[in-house]
């Protein structure tokens, strides 16, 4: 006897996907072994855990198959951070594989999203979220992600601070003195940016040329960190490089290469993942308006 398909008209009245040969639960138990191991792993351990055979290949066409949630947070989100992170695409063969950049989001540390050669798609969900008359957007020095910042919400909104740690980071780069780069994090801690660009350029070179160049350039993202951290204001954006850790561990497995576009719902399916779609109880606060 051959398998079972449910048609359309017996998955809307039964609630659930069309066409599917699996039931609601061991699709998303296939979903959730699939976003945190390889296709190939999740079959095995998908068949010891409930003595059902769906192979790889079925698991990665169910990733495909499947519309995955974008998540709309309840509640106001207060700070973001947005980083890159790199993922391997599938060439033609013989020629090598190439690393490609995507863009992580973390908001409030709450919801995660990730977007592949996608921006107005990143902006456009990140400008659906509950949006405070001012939050934090936080991240390093590169142009790409200021860039994105400048399409949410308003300027009058955005509170755009450059990561502490990247800027004290680009500050030992240079060849400063040690007391000099100690001097320097304490003026830089406390604000005094009239003060920092005294000193560089009193002992001017390539490397202190470049530093001040960068403060020069976020001047304005380059607040009183003293205060903010005084007042709980985020000043780091640590919360959005872990979440990029966190997708490379599926995103960069060993061995994996991705077909380009493919990697758009392989990271929509990480993302649902990190944010508990999968779980037995997926947070109310998160997913309640579209559920």
């Amino acid at each position: 006897m051959g398998e079972l398909t449910i048609t359309e008209k017996q998955a809307k009245k039964l609630g659930i996907r069309a066409y599917s040969q699996m039931s609601p639960q061991l699709e998303k138990c296939c979903l959730l072994l699939s976003a945190n191991s390889s296709y190939a792993r999740a079959e095995e351990d998908i068949e010891v855990l409930t003595g059902v055979k769906v192979s790889h290949s079925k698991q990665q066409r169910l990733v495909h198959q499947v519309e995955m949630p974008e998540p709309i947070a309840t509640e106001w989100i207060e700070a973001m951070a947005i980083d890159g992170g790199k993922i391997r695409i599938r060439t033609p063969e013989g020629e090598p594989s190439v690393w490609r950049d995507y863009k992580a989001v973390n908001l409030d540390t709450e919801v995660v999203g990730a977007f592949f050669q996608q921006n107005e798609e990143l902006v456009a969900w990140v400008n659906q979220q509950p949006l405070p008359e001012i939050f934090s957007c936080l991240g390093d020095g590169h142009d790409g992600i200021w860039n994105l910042f400048a399409k949410i919400g308003n300027a009058q909104q955005r509170c755009e601070t450059l990561d502490w740690y990247h800027l004290v980071e680009n500050l030992w780069k240079t060849d400063l003195t040690e007391p000099l780069k100690h001097e320097i994090k304490q003026l830089l801690w406390n604000g005094e940016l009239v003060q920092v660009v005294d000193k560089l350029q009193s002992s001017l070179n390539s490397d202190v040329a470049n530093f001040l160049a960068y403060i020069q350039k976020h001047h304005d993202r380059i607040p009183c960190y003293s205060h903010f951290h005084d007042q709980a204001i985020p000043i780091g954006s640590g919360a959005v490089e872990s979440l990029v850790k966190q997708i490379d561990r599926r995103g960069q497995i060993s061995g994996a290469q991705w077909a380009s576009k493919n990697v758009p719902q392989v990271l929509k399916h990480r993302s649902a993942y990190l944010n508990g779609f999968f779980s037995s109880s997926p947070p109310k606060h998160i997913y309640s308006l579209q559920n």
